[in-house]
């Protein structure tokens, strides 16, 4: 099995894990395989503000310290760079390259979670997310999503709660 298919079923695995030993009400969606925010939102049926939008971002502190952050913004939004740049108070802010995002999502790109599993890359998540009562991201695969709600995610993922979403058209 190629290693990005075993950690992408490690990953779900674990995901499905966490919610069932939480005693979370969540619905698992199976739908044709899709990572884009808008198709899978109209193949799941949603408007894209009820969607998580994940972004694995490059956050360089100063000349030797770098960090990654993975940002959750509704799926009608995009991650604002600034915001995430101020709040790191960073010299750079831009999106990790694919092999980096992969290893530390633990989820090929279109799969990503809003959960991080991997103590290098922090969660940070905008209040928006959070407010949703219906919350839909694909679980780690790209033929099935969960729905669950923005508060049993906020109390799962325990993320740091910032404002980092942006228009789309901005």
């Amino acid at each position: 099995m190629p290693e990005h298919t075993r950690n992408t079923n490690d990953t779900y695995d674990h995901l499905i894990s966490l919610l069932d030993s939480s005693s979370v009400d969540y619905r698992l969606i199976d739908h044709a395989p899709e990572g884009a925010t808008e198709a899978v939102c109209a193949l799941r049926g949603h408007p894209a503000s009820e969607a998580a939008k994940c972004i694995v971002l490059r956050v360089k502190v100063d000349r030797r310290t770098t960090r990654h952050v993975l940002a959750v913004v509704p799926g009608d939004r995009r991650v604002d760079l600034d915001a995430v740049r101020a709040l790191f108070a960073a010299r750079y802010v831009g999106f990790s390259d694919a092999e980096t995002a992969e290893r530390l999502a633990r989820a090929v790109p279109g799969t990503v979670l809003p959960f991080s599993f991997e103590p290098d890359l922090e969660l940070v998540a905008d209040p928006e997310v959070l407010a949703q009562p219906k919350l839909y991201f694909n679980a780690a695969r790209l033929d099935r999503s969960l729905l669950i709600s923005g508060a049993d995610y906020e109390r799962l993922a325990k993320p740091r709660i910032e404002r980092i979403a942006a228009s789309a058209t901005e």
